[in-house]
């Protein structure tokens, strides 16, 4: 058994999310959100590299040797599957385990919004699950993935960058390809997979404009695409992938958009009630006329609007899911007033008297805060 796997175990048995290994500090494990030490002496550079070079394939050690970051998935002696990350920073080295849950966590099961289940019976068009990093992306990607295996009779085929779950074929074949062992690139992955004969297309992350340009071609030929961003709203989404895209292709990817987009989810993770887990709250716009038309006039700075009034079409904007979710105390408020836009809307519901100064403003402010999660 590798050395490094008695620290996954221990933060397994904890049920965190993340297993931080530093050189100079001791190794740390994020609980609901916070990074707490575990009792354990300093971590040296030769140590902690020591520790790392056991799980390392030839080819990650040279990988990694010639001064590059290294992602990948590993597979712990106790059966632990983890996404890994190991880079270098100004005192040595480090490393980042990301606990991914051996089973697939359902949609309903995550209390996601209706509407996205209902995404999952379209056919054609792109959906995209955007927020910041570690706020459980990669588990709504998983838990759509996982019901289309099981409802429909489909060939889905995941471009991931690492695999991190791992999809059994049920009523449909899902087909894992992982970035740098079986494709190149995402772009390259995406082009392969439209000559394979797929009807879903998950692009791990749409990091290029090569990228975004292949995947909207799938999704404009037939294929049902998901992927993901690091945007943080809805209408942001919009504005990142138009300006990723050179100039001269701007009214064609507008019209991609105001075509063939279904939707977009973008979440963030709060603390729940009783501090022992944390929900996902995500804000959803999905494409109607309005908004295809203030996309193709460039009135994106609108769609907010939209999506605040369109309940109806399971559309709602981050701090009503918030509020939704506070009237329903489901999530502690001190937490997620600091997600809130407008956080006046929220000032009844705090118990931290020390964070009512900062609600003494007078207009909408933006919150910095930074999630991480599953």
């Amino acid at each position: 058994m590798a050395r490094i796997d008695a620290f996954l175990k221990l933060g397994m048995q904890q049920g965190c999310s993340d297993v931080h290994l530093a050189v100079g500090v001791p190794p740390m494990l994020r609980m609901n959100g916070d990074l707490m030490p575990i009792k354990f002496r300093d971590v040296g550079d030769q140590e902690l590299e020591s520790y790392l070079t056991e799980i390392f394939t030839k080819n990650q050690y040279e990988f990694f040797g010639k001064g590059n970051d290294l992602d990948f998935s590993y597979v712990s002696a106790d059966g632990g599957r983890f996404r890994v990350n190991v880079f270098r920073k100004e005192t040595g080295i480090g490393a980042t385990f990301r606990a991914i849950p051996t089973d697939i966590p359902s949609i309903d099961k995550l209390a996601l919004p209706p509407i996205v289940k209902k995404l999952c019976d379209y056919h054609q068009g792109m959906i995209l699950v955007t927020g910041a990093t570690g706020t459980g992306k990669s588990t709504t990607l998983a838990a759509m993935i996982d019901h289309l295996n099981t409802s429909r009779r489909l060939n889905i085929i995941s471009l991931e960058d690492p695999i991190e779950f791992v999809h059994r074929s049920k009523q449909s074949q899902v087909i894992q390809r992982e970035l740098g062992t079986h494709i190149p690139s995402f772009a390259e992955g995406v082009r392969a997979a439209m000559r394979e004969d797929p009807d879903v297309i998950l692009v791990g992350e749409l990091r290029d404009a090569e990228t975004i340009s292949m995947a909207m071609t799938a999704a404009e030929t037939g294929h049902l695409v998901l992927g993901t961003l690091h945007t943080t709203s809805a209408s942001k989404t919009i504005d990142r992938i138009i300006d990723a895209l050179p100039i001269e292709e701007r009214e064609q990817t507008k019209s991609f958009l105001s075509q063939s987009l279904l939707a977009v989810v973008t979440q963030i993770l709060v603390k729940t009630a009783d501090h022992k887990a944390r929900k996902a709250i995500c804000e959803t716009l999905v494409m109607t006329r309005a908004i295809a038309k203030l996309i193709q006039t460039d009135q994106t700075h609108q769609i907010p609007n939209q999506i605040q009034t369109g309940k109806d079409l399971g559309m709602q904007m981050l701090d009503q899911a918030l509020l939704a979710s506070l009237a329903a105390r489901e999530i502690d408020p001190d937490d997620a007033v600091t997600y809130a836009a407008d956080r006046r809307a929220f000032q009844r519901y705090v118990t931290d008297t020390t964070l009512m100064p900062k609600l003494d403003v007078t207009g909408p402010t933006t919150a910095s805060h930074a999630a991480s999660g599953s």
